[in-house]
């Protein structure tokens, strides 16, 4: 009797189960009993990109995974811009990132990108007033071109002396991390150079980003237990924090050294950190330490820093050769006349910014391929979005920027071309698009300060590319996102071949 009850019980769970999947068997995911969703965004995970802008085609723009029973696991996913208007804008205030946020993206520490409230208001505009300084600017502009220069230059001489195959990617993220670390720290890793050496450093930076990506799709229970054991993706985050903190602890005493020493250069401009430093004593740290508080600050800003769309922006140019002859002619517009056109030309920061097709083509790479795919948000208050959707403190709002770049109700049915068009207006300007609409920098009260600092840097590096040299993609490379961070990489690089175009 008892095993008839045993089985009974057993086969009343299996049918439940295959009722449960009968029931669904047309939804293109299933809410399966206990586990919710998991196991389709566990299928899912190494394209969850382009998984999650099917979930939101079949949906109107909006809908909930549902995560395991009991661990408040449940998202709602959204590209409408209503929504985005909502809760970026015009009820800021009831959203923010949320202590669970804070938790996965622990190995920022307290700094800026992850902050709420109070601490988030303080910290933005001390970073607001240093990154909009003139001097500050100054600083970037010169930076930016000496590492073209001295950086970039030499080692695009040598790639195209010696036919050499290298991949872009990894030449635009040296590039990127060379700038980034002079402008925070004052100090040049000189990463990009033609010995393209290996850099613990930039290796620490990528395991971290992928760890957390990761977390995304496990009950905190779990990837915290293997913290605590030791084992698996945590592990990763252990030896990359390490790594990461060394990094920063010894660029924080250094700069100390150079200020009580007096060794700072005021020719060049001055970097983030010695500004900091500076001004230590007029800055609300809380209960951390000044160096906590410093080293904070630093990983935040080189993270945030590294996020650039030069490789997608490279591909989808090579890809349209009209996009990337109407780019050379604008260049070769401001060429003074009294020069020759047709030859080797290097052209200096000041001089990019007002190309507006150039601006606009980056824009339209942004929009596509956006360096931040996903940006997370939690109710403080219960909610009712523009859409007609209830949200809650349980629940999480992730805005799907990629999937908005690739949606018809928003950019119409050529949304899926690259036209850097769509964002000149009928003047030859700019064109306003709406932040809640091209969320690329984000949007309302946190739209990204360094929306400037990034500008300069790719338009140096795409202007003195593509006007010099001709770049070829290596035939049957695949270019696909890696799907394994929370920042847009392409998952195999960009293998080309690089060649002078003039003599």
């Amino acid at each position: 009797m008892t095993f008839i009850g045993i089985f009974e019980i057993f086969l009343a769970i299996i049918s439940y189960f295959f009722f449960v999947f009968l029931r669904n068997r047309n939804e293109f995911c299933i809410n399966w009993p206990l586990v919710g969703m998991l196991p389709n965004l566990f299928l899912n995970v190494h394209r969850f990109l382009p998984w999650s802008t099917e979930l939101a085609e079949r949906n109107n723009g909006s809908y909930l995974i549902r995560g395991p029973w009991f661990f408040n696991m449940d998202i709602l996913a959204t590209i409408e811009p209503a929504n985005v208007h909502h809760i970026m804008s015009t009820n800021f205030s009831n959203y923010h990132k949320g202590p669970e946020f804070q938790k996965m993206f622990d190995i920022f520490g307290d700094g800026l990108f992850i902050a709420d409230s109070d601490s988030w208001k303080n910290q933005r505009k001390i970073a607001m007033a240093l990154t909009t300084h003139r001097k500050f600017y100054q600083f970037l502009v010169k930076t930016t071109q000496d590492k073209v220069e001295k950086g970039l230059i030499p080692v695009l001489e040598h790639v195209s002396k010696q036919g050499l195959v290298v991949d872009l990617q990894s030449l635009i993220h040296r590039f990127s991390l060379d700038v980034g670390f002079k402008l925070v720290t004052g100090h040049d890793r000189e990463l990009l150079s033609i010995e393209n050496r290996e850099d613990t450093f930039s290796r620490a930076l990528d395991d971290a980003e992928e760890v957390i990506y990761f977390r995304y799709l496990k009950p905190e229970i779990l990837w915290k237990l293997q913290g605590l054991l030791g084992f698996g993706p945590e592990q990763k985050m252990k030896e990359a924090w390490e790594i990461i903190d060394q990094v920063a602890a010894t660029s924080i005493s250094k700069k100390r050294e150079e200020l009580r020493g007096g060794n700072i250069s005021k020719r060049e401009g001055e970097d983030l950190l010695t500004s900091y430093i500076k001004m230590e004593g007029e800055i609300f740290i809380g209960s951390k330490s000044r160096d906590e508080f410093m080293r904070d600050t630093i990983v935040n800003f080189l993270i945030a820093g590294r996020e650039n769309c030069l490789a997608w922006f490279f591909w989808l140019v090579f890809k349209n050769p009209r996009v990337e002859a109407r780019i050379r002619e604008e260049l070769q517009s401001i060429i003074p006349e009294k020069e020759a056109k047709d030859q080797w030309w290097l052209f200096h920061t000041e001089e990019l910014k007002n190309l507006v097709y150039l601006q606009a083509a980056l824009f339209e790479t942004l929009r596509l391929y956006p360096a931040v795919p996903v940006e997370h948000k939690k109710p403080i208050q219960p909610d009712i979005l523009p859409s007609g959707h209830h949200v809650n403190p349980k629940m999480k709002i992730v805005f799907l920027a990629y999937a908005m770049g690739r949606m018809t109700s928003i950019w119409g049915k050529d949304c899926l071309e690259f036209k850097p068009e769509r964002f000149i207006s009928e003047r030859g300007g700019m064109k306003h698009v709406p932040t809640n609409k091209f969320v690329a920098f984000n949007t309302g009260p946190r739209t990204c300060i360094g929306k400037n600092i990034a500008l300069t840097q790719m338009k140096a590096m795409a202007a003195n590319i593509i006007y010099n040299y001709h770049v070829q993609v290596m035939e049957g490379h695949p270019v696909v996102p890696a799907g394994n961070s929370i920042l847009l990489h392409m998952k195999h690089g960009l293998m080309v071949r690089i060649a002078r175009r003039w003599a």
